[in-house]
């Protein structure tokens, strides 16, 4: 299965939740007893989801959540995280969250994990001194993740630095705002604390071993 380029905001009225990072999401996603879509009229109420469905669910909000993540790479975190003799879904979570892309979001550089994406795939981004445009890179304690000198004119980027309160900026992760750079102080614990929506972990970890 090939990347979602769709509207988000159909997904978000789908999940019920806001998978899309947009502030705008909440107001446009007005519940309605309808399921989203061009026919969603036509289809009357929404139906009530099976146990398989439930599951698969919370699966594909997790994967949205982190940027729209094809199967294949969400499943590699999964299989990663099952062979690990810690908790299953703790390592899952840490898997997705030290991501370099997602790492670039928390850290305030962008305002949805997309747009995280955009910056280290189009080159902005440094780790350590060297360019990654790799948005899966996995970083390390001790990383130095900042937006190239040329790139730090970039108008969003500047604004959305300027409006990030630093105290919003995970524990695990150091941000200095003056100069475009963070720092990777840990591996993250506690990740399901701030997920930005509520996602049962365990539900994924089922769905997983009956397929």
């Amino acid at each position: 299965m090939g990347r979602y380029i769709g509207p988000w905001v159909k997904l978000d009225r789908k999940f019920g939740v806001v998978v899309s990072g947009k502030k705008s999401a909440p107001r446009i996603m007005q519940r309605r007893n309808f399921p989203p879509g061009q026919h969603g009229r036509t289809k009357g109420r929404r139906r009530k989801l099976s146990e398989y469905g439930i599951r698969l669910m919370e699966k594909q909000k997790l994967k949205y959540l982190y940027g729209g993540l094809r199967e294949k790479q969400f499943k590699r975190y999964f299989d990663l995280a099952a062979k690990s003799k810690e908790n299953t879904a703790d390592v899952l979570l840490q898997l997705l969250e030290r991501r370099l892309d997602n790492v670039v979001y928390r850290l305030g550089f962008a305002t949805t994990r997309r747009q995280a994406r955009q910056l280290v795939a189009h080159g902005h981004i440094l780790v350590n001194g060297r360019k990654v445009d790799i948005p899966h890179y996995e970083v390390e304690p001790g990383d130095i993740i900042e937006v190239k000198s040329s790139s730090r004119d970039i108008p969003f980027l500047k604004e959305n630095l300027e409006n990030i309160d630093p105290r919003s900026v995970p524990e695990w992760l150091e941000l200095d705002k003056d100069n475009f750079r963070g720092k990777v102080l840990k591996n993250p614990e506690g990740v399901a604390e701030y997920l930005e929506i509520p996602i049962n972990v365990q539900y994924i970890i089922e769905f997983y071993s009956k397929v």
